[in-house]
């Protein structure tokens, strides 16, 4: 559990108290990080989103020290049970005003649904099934940094541009591969490509080895890797041993991170193209941000889902601080009602069925000797305005739509 304290009382203002009317009393605000701290997805929330929190409170304090703000965090090891117990507790008994990060997405819509049922205020940044923006959505869930649609429509339909028109996935088994694959079919199946078959890997998985032999005896051009964190690194790194690559088949990771492609190497990682909504080395905002964040996260750049906890915590706080509330409602309405600005995403928007809209961007994985150092890993593609890079909004089924 990690406190941080926002509200700085100046002398003049405790001065003011003693001779004047009593002064405001500071707004407080807990919130929690719920996520893989120990797990295959560690590497890509984990610790790291503790500290991008921290890093959204300190920043935010600099300007509005009127909020003091707590935040306290629990790993819920990928189970829908743990994440949704961990969540009532905090709603109940601990006084958590907003949870945030939540990666895997069967655990994501559970949390989602302990937030709708305690009307408190859910900022999702680290799953990326579409049913929290659509026929699951909640009027108290925010869906920050990617979902499946994006990752797809991105490198699925760049696959399809350099001929891998014919697929085979391996898919990660519960709701996030499934939602990924799903959407991925429908953008090669759109683009005059066919899927030739899937396999449904248990998740976890250490072993690829059948469902590699599968997808080689497939024929497909393109393996379609609907899998993340260390299932991808597993995959990848074991494609290569089996020669997969050598023999003429693409790999598609369609949700891959720095940090995998870090822990893979160039070498074995050149050449996969990949989509994602923050890259480290993207501008100006992304390297200040991370060169603060590098040395408090071990020495290891921050993924897009880092990303996503510092930048919705700022907006929620922003939200706190205008309405001088933490009520749910309150803020929610503020948050859709007001654009968000932030040096990591830049300008976006937060629309009715809880989907934040930015830019997204392709990108390619550089071969060894394009690499200036260590984390110099990709090369921009293509940039995806915000309007086409995620679902319209009339397509997703979200219930909420046309009554906010």
């Amino acid at each position: 559990m990690t406190l941080i304290r926002c509200c700085v009382l100046s002398a003049a203002i405790n001065l003011a108290a003693l001779i004047g009317p009593a002064s405001a009393e500071p707004i407080r605000v807990k919130v929690g990080i719920l996520n893989d701290m120990s797990g295959v997805y560690a590497d890509t929330g984990g610790k790291g989103s503790v500290v991008a929190a921290q890093m959204a409170v300190e920043d935010f304090a600099k300007t509005n020290p009127d909020v003091q703000v707590e935040v306290v965090s629990a790993d819920h090891q990928n189970k829908p049970d743990v994440g949704a117990a961990v969540a009532r507790q905090w709603y109940d008994r601990e006084g958590v005003d907003a949870i945030l990060d939540v990666p895997t997405s069967s655990v994501a819509l559970a949390v989602s649904q302990v937030t709708r049922e305690k009307n408190k205020v859910f900022i999702d940044s680290g799953a990326g099934t579409t049913e929290l923006t659509g026929r699951q959505c909640s009027p108290n869930t925010i869906q920050w940094t990617y979902d499946t649609y994006a990752l797809a429509h991105g490198t699925a339909g760049a696959m399809l541009k350099r001929g891998g028109d014919a697929w085979y996935f391996l898919t990660a088994d519960y709701a996030f591969g499934l939602s990924l694959q799903n959407e991925a079919t429908a953008v090669i199946d759109k683009g005059g490509g066919r899927v030739l078959g899937a396999a449904r890997v248990p998740f976890p998985a250490t072993d690829f080895s059948s469902f590699l032999l599968q997808a080689q005896a497939s024929g497909a051009k393109v393996v379609g890797l609907a899998n993340a964190g260390g299932d991808t690194v597993n995959a990848v790194k074991q494609a290569h041993e089996f020669g997969l690559t050598e023999s003429g088949q693409k790999l598609a990771a369609l949700l891959i991170y720095a940090v995998d492609v870090h822990a893979i190497g160039l070498q074995t990682a050149q050449g996969l193209v990949l989509t994602e909504s923050f890259y480290w080395d993207l501008n100006p905002g992304t390297r200040a941000f991370s060169e603060r964040f590098y040395p408090r996260n071990g020495n290891s750049m921050p993924t897009m889902n880092h990303a996503g906890v510092y930048a919705g915590l700022l907006h929620y706080l922003k939200a706190v601080a205008a309405t001088k509330s933490t009520d749910p409602q309150t803020t929610m309405a503020w948050m859709k009602a007001n654009p968000t600005d932030d040096p990591l995403f830049g300008k976006g928007t937060v629309r009715a069925d809880g989907r934040k809209v930015h830019p997204m961007y392709l990108f390619e994985v550089k071969a060894p000797s394009e690499s200036k150092g260590p984390w110099d890993l990709y090369k921009l593609l293509d940039t995806i305005p915000a309007e086409q890079a995620f679902r319209p909004l009339a397509e997703g089924g979200c219930p909420l739509v046309g009554k906010l």
